[in-house]
C-alpha cells in the first residue's frame, strides 16, 4: 500500500486528511487497506456535495438525504427547504457538510474493520 493512499480521495481536505491520520494509526496495513476500501465507497467529496445542494432548489431536502439526515430532509421537503433559505445556507456550507458526514463514515468504517479482526 503507498504511503498515503487517502490523496486519491478527489477534494480531500487537511482536516480530513489528520482526521483520517490519526484514526487509522493503531490499524495493521491489512485492516488500513480494508478501511480504505470501506470509506471510499462511503466518503462523499465536497464537490458532490456541492451537487446535491444546488439540485436542492428542484429536489428539497435531497442533500440532507444523501447525508443520512432523514428527518432535516424531510423537513426541507415539506417546507421547499426551508424558503429556500436553508438550501442556501447549505450551498454555503457544503464543505463543511460533507466533512461531518465523511467523519461519521470513517468512525463507522474504523468500527466496521474492529469488528471485523475479532
Amino acid at each position: 500500500m503507498n504511503a498515503n493512499p487517502f490523496m486519491s480521495f478527489p477534494g480531500i481536505s487537511p482536516e480530513e486528511m489528520a482526521f483520517l491520520q490519526q484514526g487509522t494509526a493503531d490499524l495493521t496495513e491489512e485492516q488500513k487497506q480494508t478501511f480504505f476500501l470501506v470509506y471510499s465507497s462511503k466518503r462523499k467529496s465536497p464537490q458532490e456535495m456541492l451537487i446535491f445542494c444546488i439540485l436542492g432548489f428542484w429536489i428539497p431536502g435531497i442533500q440532507r438525504f444523501v447525508i443520512g439526515q432523514i428527518g432535516m430532509g424531510i423537513l426541507y421537503l415539506c417546507t421547499w427547504g426551508l424558503c429556500v433559505i436553508g438550501t442556501i445556507v447549505d450551498i454555503v456550507n457544503s464543505r463543511s457538510l460533507a466533512l461531518e458526514y465523511n467523519q461519521r463514515m470513517a468512525f463507522e468504517s474504523y468500527q466496521f474493520v474492529k469488528m471485523r479482526s475479532f
